[in-house]
């Protein structure tokens, strides 16, 4: 993994001024290749989306972390992680996904990735996406579009009107953005899919939308580091909420007989 061309107080400023941020090259060249090929390794056997939110042209990699080993760099990066620190505080990996936008694909609807929580805004952040370019992000093949400082709205939702812009990024950059930022997928208007991974952290006193406990069999998570470990849930929120038996889920995943 490439370092950190800007600091973590410099995303933070600007996901806390416009709701996202763009970091160029923490993925080296080599990275993404490398990357691109074993998710499309992954993509062959992927059904395209079921419904209109998922895209019926979208093809989407769930349970990201028992099919590469891709991100495992990726998803403890330091800035990464510096930046969840500061406006989560204490987290874990909610719905970490592969998402391949093919050619045809429409824009998605608008929304927040916060909604599912039934928390009233104005909240403190409880959500943190990281989205990571392995094509050229650009308009015309998909590229995000965000309503820059939606993340303040209260009650305010966006109409056919509203402006967007797409937030257009060189393969290996990294979009920053807080769960409560309206945004959505861009339509793909290429002959050409457009590919990236989402890497969504949430505030660990909240339910992960995926359930990684299940989605990563026990035999695998035991081989990934402890902070990837903790990221998918063996870990404690201060002082004991998620123990198993009394005991830290750590020991669970290390006793062989279980």
């Amino acid at each position: 993994m490439r370092t950190a061309p800007v600091s973590v107080d410099q995303v933070v400023g600007g996901l806390e001024r416009d709701g996202y941020a763009v970091v160029p090259g923490l993925f080296s060249p080599e990275e993404v290749a490398a990357a691109r090929s074993d998710l499309g390794r992954v993509l062959e056997a992927t059904p395209e989306g079921r419904n209109d939110f998922e895209g019926h042209r979208t093809r989407r990699v769930y349970a990201l972390f028992a099919k590469t080993r891709a991100f495992d760099g990726a998803v403890t990066h330091p800035l990464v992680l510096g930046v969840a620190d500061r406006l989560l505080g204490h987290c874990q990996l909610s719905a970490p996904t592969g998402i391949e936008i093919g050619p045809g694909e429409v824009a998605q609807v608008l929304h927040f990735d916060d909604s599912i929580y039934p928390v009233p805004r104005p909240h403190d952040e409880l959500v943190l996406n990281t989205m990571w370019a392995l094509d050229d992000f650009v308009e015309a093949n998909g590229a995000t579009l965000i309503v820059p400082g939606s993340h303040r709205w209260v009650a305010e939702r966006p109409s056919g009107s509203t402006p967007t812009i797409a937030a257009e990024m060189p393969a290996g950059s990294v979009l920053f953005y807080g769960g409560s930022l309206w945004h959505g997928g861009g339509a793909n208007r290429t002959d050409r899919p457009r590919l990236g991974v989402i890497l969504e952290y949430a505030a660990s006193w909240l339910r992960q939308q995926e359930n990684h406990i299940l989605a990563v069999p026990r035999e695998l998570a035991r081989t990934l580091s402890p902070r990837l470990q903790e990221l998918l849930g063996y870990n404690i929120r201060p002082p004991f909420i998620g123990y198993v038996d009394g005991r830290h889920p750590r020991r669970a995943l290390e006793d062989r007989g279980a």
